[in-house]
C-alpha cells in the first residue's frame, strides 16, 4: 500500500492566518506537514501563492470553497486552483436554512453541475460532511449517502470528516470501508464530549480524544485514502501548538512505523 500524505486544513489556524498569512504558512511547512488544504487565500494572487508553496516545498491539496462561490464564481475558483497546483475543490458547509430534504434536492442538482464542470477542467469536486447530513433523510437514507448515490463518482468524491461521522452515531470504520475508492480525502479529527463555545463537540489534539485513530488510519490506508488532513474546529490550546502536537502524533503513530 502507498503511504498516505499528511496535510492540514488551514481553517484550524484562521486567526493566525488573518494576522500573517505567509508567516503562518511558513510555520506549517516547518512543522512538517506535506500539504495544506486552504479555506481562503489571504488575499494572495494565485501566482504569488504558487511561488510560496514551491519555495516551502509543500503541496496545495485543494480548497474549501463556500457554496455561494461555487455557484457564482466557479470559473475563477477553478483557474486559481489550477495555478497553485491543487486538485480538489470542496464544498465544506451548508447554511442552516439549506439543510432540509427539499433543499437537498436542489443541492444534488447543483453539485452535479458543479462536479461536471470541475471534472472537465481536470480537477476533482468533493463534499465535506458535518453531522447534520446524517439526520435528514432522502429516499429513505441519510442525505450523506443519498448524495453519493445520486451523483456519479466522476463528478463527486468524498471528503469524510471522521470526527463528525462518529459524533453523528455512526461506525467510522464501516463508513470508511463503505466509500473505499471514492474517498481520497479524510479529515482526521479527535474530540471529547462536552460543551465548548456553544459546541457539543470539543475538538482536541489527535490522541487526546475518544476516536480509535490507529484503527481509522489502518482502514483508511486499506481504502485508498490519498490524504489524511488534520483539522481542529476549535482549539483549546494555542492553534499552532495544537497542530504541531497532532502532526507529532501522526508521525509517531503512522509515518515512522
Amino acid at each position: 500500500m502507498t503511504r498516505m500524505n499528511i496535510g492540514l486544513q488551514m481553517y484550524t489556524l484562521r486567526e493566525a492566518l488573518a494576522e500573517d498569512f505567509e508567516g503562518t504558512l511558513r510555520k506549517v511547512a516547518a512543522i512538517g506537514y506535506e500539504g495544506v488544504e486552504f479555506a481562503g487565500y489571504g488575499g494572495m494572487d494565485a501566482n504569488s501563492l504558487k511561488n510560496l508553496l514551491d519555495e516551502l516545498q509543500i503541496k496545495a491539496i485543494g480548497s474549501h470553497v463556500p457554496l455561494t462561490s461555487l455557484l457564482e464564481r466557479l470559473d475563477e475558483e477553478i483557474e486559481y486552483m489550477k495555478v497553485i497546483g491543487g486538485k480538489y475543490i470542496v464544498c465544506p458547509w451548508l447554511p442552516v436554512d439549506e439543510r432540509d430534504e427539499a433543499a437537498w434536492e436542489g443541492h444534488v442538482e447543483a453539485f452535479r453541475k458543479i462536479g461536471e464542470k470541475v471534472a472537465a477542467a481536470g480537477l476533482v469536486f468533493a463534499y465535506h460532511n458535518h453531522d447534520f447530513e446524517f439526520h435528514v433523510k432522502m429516499d429513505g437514507q441519510p442525505v450523506f449517502d443519498a448524495l453519493y448515490s445520486k451523483i456519479d463518482a466522476a463528478h463527486l468524491q468524498v471528503e469524510m470528516d471522521i470526527g463528525w461521522v462518529q459524533y453523528a452515531g455512526n461506525d467510522p470504520l464501516a463508513y470508511i470501508r463503505k466509500y473505499s475508492g471514492r474517498l481520497p480525502l479524510l479529515h482526521l479529527k479527535d474530540y471529547q464530549d462536552g460543551s465548548f463555545e456553544q459546541s457539543a463537540i470539543a475538538t482536541v489534539e489527535l490522541g487526546r480524544g475518544k476516536l480509535a485513530l490507529n484503527d481509522i488510519i489502518q482502514v483508511a490506508e486499506e481504502s485508498e485514502v490519498e490524504w489524511i488532513i488534520v483539522e481542529q474546529d476549535i482549539c483549546m490550546n494555542p492553534p499552532l501548538e495544537a497542530v504541531a502536537e497532532s502532526f507529532e502524533w501522526v508521525k509517531n503513530n503512522y509515518m515512522n512505523k
